[in-house]
C-alpha cells in the first residue's frame, strides 16, 4: 500500500506565489538585477525629497544621514519661495516653448517616416536608408553640439556662408546667438537625431497589419494613399495614442545636457528650462532645497498629465496606456 506524501514533499498549489516562484524561478532570477537597480537608483533617492521641505545643508550633521536629521523643518516655504521666484515664470514659459514645438513638428516626425518606409517596396534600398535614419541616434549629443556650432559658426560655417549668399550678410539668421531662432535649433536636431530611430515602435506596429486588407482595398480602387489614411494609420492608433500620452507626460523635461551644450550668453534667457535650473541651483549654487522643490513640481506635473491624457484617451474610446 503506498504511502501519503509527507507535508514537506507536497506540491504547491497552482494560483500561488510558491507555485510560480517554483514554476518560473530562473525568470524571477533573471529579473534581480533590474529590481536591484531599480530599487537603488529609483526608488532609493525618492527619499531625498525630504529636501523639499527642509532648509537643507550638507553641513548639518556628521553623516549624511544626520544632515537630513538635523536640517530644520520648512514646511511648503521652499515651494513658496519657488513659485514666487523671479525665474519661475520665465523656466516655465521657455519649458513649455520648447516642449510644446517638440509635441508638435518632432513628435508626428517618426510616425510620418514610418509610413514612408512601410511604402518602399524594395527590401534592400528599405535596409539601407533605415540603417542610414537609425545612424544619428548613436552620435552623442555632445558631438551633435559640436557640429551644430561648426555648421553654423558666423567665422567659419559652411551652412552660414551659405545663408549669406542666399540672404545676404545684414539679413543672414544667427542661428547660434539668436535667441528667436533657439526653439528651432533644438527641436531641428531633435528630429536629425532621434526621427530614424523612432520610427522602430511604428513599423514594428505596421508589420502587424493584415496585408488582407491592403488587397481588399486594392479591388475597391483605392489608391495607395487611400489605403495609407484608410488602413495604415487606423492600425497603428492605438500605439500612437500610447507614444502621445508618454509624450504628453514628459512636458517639462525637455533635456538637460542638450539644452546645457547649446547655451550661451546670448540666448541664455530663453533657454534656461527646469532642467537646468535645477542644475544651476542644485549643484553649482548648493540650494538643494529650491532644488528639490523644483524636481518635485516636474514630477507632480508630470504624473497629472499622464494620468489626464490617458484618462481622456479612454473618454475618445481608446485603450489608453492602462
Amino acid at each position: 500500500m503506498s504511502q501519503n506524501p509527507s507535508p514537506s514533499g507536497t506540491r504547491p498549489r497552482a494560483g500561488t506565489v510558491k507555485h510560480a516562484l517554483q514554476a518560473h524561478k530562473w525568470l524571477y532570477l533573471m529579473i534581480i538585477p533590474g529590481v536591484i537597480y531599480m530599487l537603488v537608483f529609483s526608488y532609493l533617492p525618492m527619499g531625498g525629497l525630504v529636501m523639499a521641505f527642509q532648509e537643507f545643508s550638507p553641513y548639518n550633521g556628521d553623516t549624511m544621514l544626520g544632515a537630513f536629521l538635523h536640517s530644520p523643518f520648512a514646511g511648503l516655504s521652499v515651494f513658496k519661495k519657488f513659485f514666487t521666484g523671479p525665474d519661475f515664470v520665465r523656466v516655465l514659459t521657455n519649458t513649455l516653448s520648447i516642449s510644446i514645438a517638440n509635441l508638435i513638428f518632432y513628435f508626428p516626425a517618426p510616425i510620418i517616416l514610418a509610413l514612408f518606409l512601410n511604402e518602399i517596396k524594395n527590401l534592400a534600398f528599405k535596409r539601407v536608408t533605415q540603417t542610414m535614419v537609425y545612424i544619428p541616434h548613436f552620435i552623442s549629443m555632445v558631438i551633435v553640439a559640436a557640429l551644430t556650432a561648426q555648421l553654423f559658426s558666423t567665422t567659419d560655417g559652411l551652412v552660414y556662408h551659405w545663408l549669406v549668399e542666399l540672404f545676404g550678410r545684414d539679413h543672414a539668421p544667427d542661428i547660434m546667438s539668436n535667441p528667436k531662432l533657439f526653439v528651432p535649433m533644438i527641436v531641428g536636431q531633435s528630429m536629425w537625431k532621434e526621427t530614424g530611430y523612432g520610427t522602430i515602435i511604428f513599423l514594428a506596429a505596421l508589420s502587424g497589419v493584415d496585408t488582407q486588407l491592403y488587397e481588399a482595398a486594392e479591388v475597391d480602387g483605392a489608391n495607395r494613399w487611400q489605403k495609407m489614411w484608410h488602413i495604415t494609420l487606423p492600425a497603428i492608433r492605438s500605439t500612437i495614442v500610447i507614444m502621445l500620452i508618454l509624450r504628453v507626460g514628459t512636458i517639462l523635461n525637455t533635456g538637460y545636457e542638450q539644452i546645457f551644450l547649446m547655451q550661451n550668453s546670448m540666448n541664455r534667457g530663453v533657454s534656461d528650462v527646469f532642467d537646468t535650473y535645477i542644475y544651476m541651483k542644485g549643484v553649482v549654487n548648493g540650494n538643494y532645497s529650491l532644488a528639490t522643490a523644483a524636481g518635485m513640481f516636474k514630477s507632480v506635473v508630470s504624473m497629472i498629465m499622464v494620468l489626464g491624457a490617458n484618462k481622456l484617451a479612454k473618454m475618445f474610446g481608446e485603450s489608453g496606456f492602462y
